[in-house]
């Protein structure tokens, strides 16, 4: 006894004998392993627990080999290195790690939150905002970040030998992306880029992801990132049942989680409590509430107390109609009821059985005096209110569902309730009818999801248009409204061959009463599902249950399996046979004297809506012709026009490949980066729609797409569809990521150099003036998708433009004033310049060139007119010669006869000038003797004939002027004009 020490444990100063010390281990110290060595080989040596100094610890000794582990259930006790079972209220997986405890983060686990968009840069404010974005956790699960902030919930694990991770998930908002990745000491990432992205999941249903873990060091991340676009709040991701497999060994075994219990030795998992009853953590068995005065729900902790009544904890249904056509109102507690009748101010279940008049049958249905209403026989229809009747001849029922009375629940509609984090409404009804409509029920708390699922085999044109392959072979169609005073959601959802479930259509918070309707453009299995969520939130309260959506009726046309309310005509078959119908060879209508198949006109096609008389062929619209079973209208890319009396002819088949458009960037509230990324099928193949567009492409490949398109949930195939980009920089991804992929055209209408067509127009100032006088050619396209902004569909005009300066595909762009390609989110303009845009060449588009004639020959050259604006067509002539007859002779002649006739007219000139020189001085000189003062003639002398000068006595007049003369007279008829005339008296002219 007196042969010990002191030693410190839990902060007091412990005697401790030296024989007591090997009896007390738990006290002072506990067992580890060392590192494995190059040989597999380790030790057990023992640690002094935290707070405790003590010496004269056990010694090492050899442990168990590095790879061994004990089996589920059982953990290693260290002391003699044996596996034990674990003890009642406590399990253990063997080889693996569980968590599935989310009142608080579990030891091992942190949160990294940033914002990674690198755009505008990496301010401090932007950083600090994402502070408090993190994963929460929400008890049974945790809950990642609603806000667009990168956040990262982080594991490191160190495996003995290779293993796996496990976790269920929930993943139902594309807006957030969510990724799995795990980073190892080899510094690699996954092996494969599919395990890497995790796959949404339905509404309500929990989706499971498994990864292969390699030996050493792990980091698991599971990392989420919201885009948000808009004002619409992302959904969150939840995770829960974290399971790590391939820890070398558990040295001891985990307690069960409150609300859970273990009553055997050596399990492997606990079992949940049931309802009215409790338990804490590591429970051997589950203790019940006392009854009357608490409840507790499956699963609970501890047990609350029941509240007073309200009208909030019941609700009325109608019961089935009796033989009389009546109905009952019936009240009914919300199950399991956990409210109390005897307190103050508490409610009682209002009295049942007011009687009333039932609603009538939904149309294609009967009451065959019986309480039931009865689907009307093959061949038979009714409108609901009177006996099936049997089609007349050359008609045939019109098949479909028409759900607008709701006295009970129709036998292809089922509905449910589900809850992410608990199970309070497992087994109600998540719908209930109330006669002229159908409601969302109470459920167990305001964050359940209230189901309502309607299940069609398939669609089915009419008999006489059978094979037709027109882009709609039925149509959904609802009417509804939601009453809401919190956020509450509305879900319209279809799932196609029970493989994936996609939200069609949203709507939040208080809609109106309206109308919604979904096209069907695939003959397959349709399962549509409305769900209804008061709020989103992580709490179990009960404080909106009187929000709600009604649902007024709902039409399914063309439905397999359907009755008929009405009759419509059908082609009859050339037996005498009666009433007998016959399918339509595709791209036939009905006529309507003989009720014969008859072919549609060329360039028409068949309407899926009208079978019967010419008008069910609509004409294709200009620049468009029909396809061979006329189902559609496409474009060959060969477009004509005329022009003052000229003919354009335009050919796009180099352009008819997709043609891509990245416009942008464009920025959301908080400063995220993105594009909007545009397909461009102009022409398509002979109607078949080629430009894709999908959710997540990553490192997916085009090819596997198409080969995958019929599973690919978010694959859109058009002639204009839309993407939304965010760049690899932009969030910190490696790759690209696209998301909200949709369709913008998948109907062709027409090509034509008119601005407006089927309503659809283009202002004269979208786009700049084309810089040559060649007319725009504008391509229309329809979508057939409505959605609440959009109520006749999207539209897009594609305005092709002559641009010799663009060869090859030319560019693509988008109006300046609406730079995301569209100004109202409906109708979307795009703008293709390119030398291809360019009419086919003509005689008209070039001119010929002369050359001279050499040694007897002429060359003729043929040009372009500049500037050309023209492509293809009619080529260029090649150069022409001809003869041509010399003409050196005949020019010399020309030059010789020219020579002298100019030098005759000069010699004529100047003596015709000298002589009006002399003509000119004589009369100047009569004329100043006339003026004289004497007034008398000169003398006789100076009328004399001067040196030099002729005589004029011999000068002979006569009536009649020689050419000489003429000559002369012409040559002095202006000097003439130019003085007065004066009478000369003289003799000489008396006698003339």
């Amino acid at each position: 006894w007196w042969a010990g020490s002191w030693a410190r444990a839990a902060g007091q100063e412990v005697w401790v004998p030296q024989g007591a010390r090997r009896s007390l281990p738990e006290l002072y110290y506990h067992f580890e392993y060392t590192e494995c060595d190059s040989s597999g080989s380790r030790w057990r040596v023992a640690v002094p627990n935290p707070s405790v100094e003590c010496s004269g610890l056990p010694d090492p000794v050899r442990g168990k080999e590095c790879t061994f582990s004990c089996a589920s259930g059982e953990y290693l006790e260290m002391k003699n290195q044996v596996c034990s079972k674990c003890a009642e209220g406590t399990y253990s997986l063997g080889s693996g790690i569980k968590f599935d405890e989310w009142d608080e983060l579990p030891a091992g686990f942190s949160n990294v939150a940033t914002f990674m968009d690198t755009a505008l840069g990496s301010s401090e404010g932007k950083a600090d905002s994402c502070n408090n974005s993190s994963w929460t956790p929400r008890g049974n699960y945790i809950e990642s970040n609603r806000d667009d902030c990168t956040v990262s919930l982080i594991y490191a694990v160190h495996l003995k030998k290779s293993g796996s991770v496990f976790f269920e998930y929930q993943y139902i908002d594309n807006n957030i992306f969510f990724e799995f990745f795990i980073q190892n000491d080899q510094c690699k990432e996954m092996e494969s880029t599919a395990d890497k992205w995790v796959k949404l999941t339905d509404n309500g249903e929990w989706g499971s992801h498994s990864v292969t873990l390699k030996s050493g060091s792990n980091i698991l991340y599971w990392r989420t990132t919201g885009i948000l676009m808009g004002s619409k709040v992302v959904k969150p991701v939840l995770v829960k049942n974290i399971t790590i497999e391939g820890v070398a060994y558990t040295s001891e075994c985990f307690a069960c989680k409150p609300g859970t219990f273990s009553d055997k030795p050596g399990a492997s998992g606990c079992q949940v409590c049931p309802r009215d009853t409790y338990s804490e953590k590591g429970a051997k068995e589950c203790t019940r509430c006392k009854e009357e005065m608490y409840y507790a729900e499956e699963g609970s902790s501890a047990c609350v107390e029941r509240p007073p009544c309200t009208s909030k904890d019941f609700f009325q249904i109608h019961t089935p109609c009796d033989k009389e056509g009546k109905t009952q109102i019936m009240y009914k507690w919300i199950e399991p009821k956990i409210c109390r009748e005897d307190l103050p101010d508490a409610l009682t279940l209002p009295p049942s059985g007011e009687r009333q008049d039932c609603p009538p049958c939904n149309p294609g249905f009967y009451n065959n005096a019986s309480s039931s209403c009865t689907p009307c026989p093959p061949g038979t229809f009714s409108d609901g209110t009177q006996e099936c009747k049997a089609c007349p001849a050359g008609t045939e029922p019109a098949l479909g569902f028409e759900y607008k009375w709701w006295n009970i629940l129709p036998g292809n509609m089922k509905t449910s309730c589900f809850n992410v984090g608990n199970s309070k409404c497992d087994g109600m009804n998540g719908w209930e009818v109330a006669g002229d409509h159908i409601q969302s029920g109470a459920g167990g708390s305001d964050n359940d999801y209230l189901i309502l699922s309607l299940h069609i085999p398939g669609f089915r044109p009419p008999t006489s248009v059978t094979g037709a392959t027109g882009s709609e072979l039925g149509r959904i169609t609802f009417i509804f409204e939601t009453i809401c005073s919190a956020d509450c959601v509305l879900y319209f959802m279809a799932d196609v061959n029970r493989k994936n479930t996609n939200v069609v259509e949203s709507w939040e918070k208080s809609k109106e009463r309206q109308s919604y309707t979904h096209i069907i453009s695939k003959n397959a299995s349709f399962t549509f599902t409305w769900a209804f969520q008061r709020i989103n939130e992580g709490q179990d309260s009960r404080q909106f249950i009187n929000d709600m959506a009604k649902i007024y009726s709902i039409t399914v046309t063309n439905a397999v399996d359907g009755v008929a309310s009405s009759c419509r005509a059908c082609a009859l078959g050339s037996e005498q046979s009666g009433s007998s119908c016959v399918p339509c060879p595709p791209g036939h209508y009905i006529e309507k004297e003989t009720s014969q198949c008859m072919e549609c006109p060329a360039n028409t096609f068949l309407s899926i809506h009208q079978v019967y008389g010419m008008e069910a062929c609509i004409p294709c619209g200009p620049g468009s012709k029909s396809t061979k079973d006329h189902s559609a209208c496409f474009s060959d890319c060969l477009v004509s026009y005329v022009r003052d009396n000229q003919s354009l002819n335009y050919n796009f088949s180099n352009l008819s490949q997709v043609g891509s458009l990245m416009s942008g960037p464009s920025f959301t509230s908080r400063g995220t980066k993105f594009f909007h990324f545009f397909n461009i099928s102009l022409c398509g193949n002979e109607g078949k729609k080629m430009a894709i567009c999908t959710d997540n492409i990553t490192d997916v490949t085009l090819k596997d797409m198409v080969a995958e398109s019929e599973d690919f949930s978010n694959f859109v195939g058009a002639f204009v569809c839309q993407s939304t980009i965010i760049p690899s920089d932009s969030k910190g991804f490696r790759t690209a990521l696209a998301l909200q992929s949709n369709s913008l055209a998948d109907r062709f209408l027409g090509a034509t150099v008119e601005t407006v067509l089927e309503n659809i127009s283009i202002k004269a100032d979208m786009f700049p003036p084309s810089p040559s006088k060649i007319p725009d050619v504008h391509f229309f396209y329809k979508s057939s998708t409505v959605t609440t902004s959009c109520e006749n569909g999207r539209a897009t005009v594609v305005t092709m433009r002559c641009n010799p300066h663009k060869p090859d595909q030319g560019e693509l762009s988008v109006p300046s004033s609406c730079p995301a390609g569209t100004c109202d989110g409906c109708t979307f303009y795009f703008l293709w310049e390119s030398a291809e845009a360019c009419p086919l060449c003509t005689e008209q588009d070039y001119h010929e060139i002369e050359g001279a004639c050499k040694k007897g020959f002429q060359e003729t050259l043929y040009v372009w007119n500049e500037p050309k604006h023209c492509i293809k067509g009619v080529p260029l002539p090649e150069k022409r010669t001809s003869t041509c007859e010399t003409v050196d002779f005949w020019l010399k002649v020309g030059a010789g006869v020219g020579a002298f006739t100019a030098v005759l007219l000069i010699a004529l000139t100047c003596y015709f000038w000298k002589k009006n020189q002399k003509l000119e001085y004589k009369y100047s000189k009569l004329v100043m003797t006339t003026n004289s003062k004497e007034c008398e003639l000169p003398a006789a002398d100076s009328c004399a004939i001067m040196e030099g000068e002729d005589n004029e006595e011999e000068i002979v007049y006569s009536n009649k002027q020689s050419l000489l003369g003429k000559l002369k007279s012409l040559a002095t008829k202006e000097k003439e004009d130019n003085f007065e005339s004066v009478q000369l008296k003289s003799s000489r002219s008396q006698n003339i």
